[in-house]
Formats: C-alpha cells, structure tokens, sequence
C-alpha cells in the first residue's frame, strides 16, 4: 500500500476545509450536490464522449494502482538476468531452455525464448522494443482518462458557475432564491479546479510514473538479454544494470 498518497488526499482535504474553518466558514456551505452532479457528469460525460469504451475502462482499472502500485523488485531482476548469464556461459544458450516455462512474466519469457532460439542480438532488441512501446502505449493511453478529467473538470465547473449565476439573474425579483443559485456558482468552480489539481491530474501523474517504472524494468531485462547474447561478462553485465536502479 502506497501511504503517502493516502497521507497526500487526507492533508488536502485538512488543508482546504481547516482554512475554511478558520476563516469561519461553514462546512456545510462546500457541499452542494448540485454542483458535483454538474462536475462530475460533465468531466465523466466528457471523458466517455473522447475515449473508447475499452481505454475508458482500462483507465478506471488503473485506478487502484495509485493506492497499491504494482511491486517491481528490481534487485531480483538483476539476479535473474544475472542467472542466465551465468547458466548460458556454463552450458550455451540451450541451456535456458528449461527455464522459459517457469516465466511467470509475458515480456521475460519471450524475451528469453528468443535468446534460446538463437535470435541475433539486434533482431533480439528490435522485437523487444516493440513490445516494449505497444505495452507504453497501451497504458499510457488509460492514464490520459485521468488526465482529460483533469483538464475538462475545471471548464465544466466555470460552465456550472455561469449556470448558477443565470438562475440567480433569473430570480433578482426573489431574494429567497439567490443565495442557493450563487452558491451553487461558487461551489462549481471550486469543485471543478479542486478535482482537478487534487485528484485527477495527481492521479494521471502517479499512474504515468508507474509505467516508467515498469518501462525501467523492461529496459533492464531487454539490456541484459542483448548483453547475454553477445557473450558479455556476468559481471559487465552486473554494472551495466545497476546503473538503471541509481536513479529509482
């Protein structure tokens, strides 16, 4: 579980409705179910009307990623690559044949099949590379969901402001009714900009870094595949992945 971005949401929201408290507003005067109807459906309708059904949802899955991320074990990554190397140095390439089922990762087993099968070390980097963009590709396009929501919410939350502001102008001659309508006004905008800044385009952000992350990780493995086939040494092999995880 990722605790700072719970930590992150919680000190927002004390951020925001605690500065509302000592300026002595209400709390209750932030909530409008009106202006979240408005929000929310827009943003969401938005969304729906950019996306195919298929990348919608697959941004709707990712979801879960910002509070537990997918683990990438990268120490163990290099052991693995590093066991090949070793294993392929003892007996030759065939060697590894064994081990090709016991991958449990789609990018690792083919990565590892086609070293066994021989493949030349530029066909080997040429075929993992594709995989590697369509997999950047695929996710990356899920995580713009987030991203539009973003850029569309604080649009449709002026839009729900100028809607409040005409009812307001609608009843001048009522006084009853104009507070709810510029409430309504404000309270759009602040849920438009505030979904945006806090929760969306944060959201879109963190799932992108985990993709990187992921993308890292495959650069690694597609490094130490190309690195085995042309005979390097284990430990020339060793050094040149670690220098992947400096930065992590």
């Amino acid at each position: 579980m990722d605790m700072i971005s719970i930590f992150g949401v919680l000190l927002s929201f004390t951020a925001i409705l605690g500065g509302q408290w000592l300026e002595g507003g209400h709390m209750g005067s932030l909530l409008q179910f009106t202006a979240f109807i408005i929000v929310m459906g827009g943003t969401i309708g938005a969304c729906m009307l950019q996306f195919t059904p298929s990348v919608f949802m697959r941004g709707i899955q990712l979801l879960p990623w910002v509070i537990f991320p997918p683990k990438i074990m990268y120490e163990q990554v290099i052991s693995q690559v590093l066991g090949w190397g070793a294993t392929s140095r003892r007996g030759g390439l065939l060697s590894l044949e064994p081990l090709v089922d016991e991958m449990t990762d789609p990018f690792m087993k083919k990565g590892l099949q086609m070293l066994v099968d021989g493949g030349e070390p530029e066909r080997l980097r040429e075929a993992l590379e594709v995989d590697m963009t369509a997999y950047e590709d695929y996710y990356r396009q899920a995580a713009r969901v987030w991203e539009s929501a973003g850029g569309y919410s604080p649009t449709i939350g002026i839009l729900g402001a100028v809607m409040g502001l005409i009812h307001v102008m609608e009843n001048l001659s009522d006084p009853s009714k104009l507070g709810a309508g510029i409430a309504v006004a404000f309270v759009a905008t602040i849920y438009g900009v505030g979904a945006a800044n806090l929760f969306f385009l944060p959201i879109a952000n963190k799932i992108k870094y985990l993709i990187s992350l992921e993308m890292m990780k495959r650069e690694m493995v597609l490094e130490g595949l190309v690195s085995i086939s042309n005979g390097e040494n284990p430990r020339a092999i060793e050094v040149k992945l670690r220098g992947y995880i400096l930065v992590e």
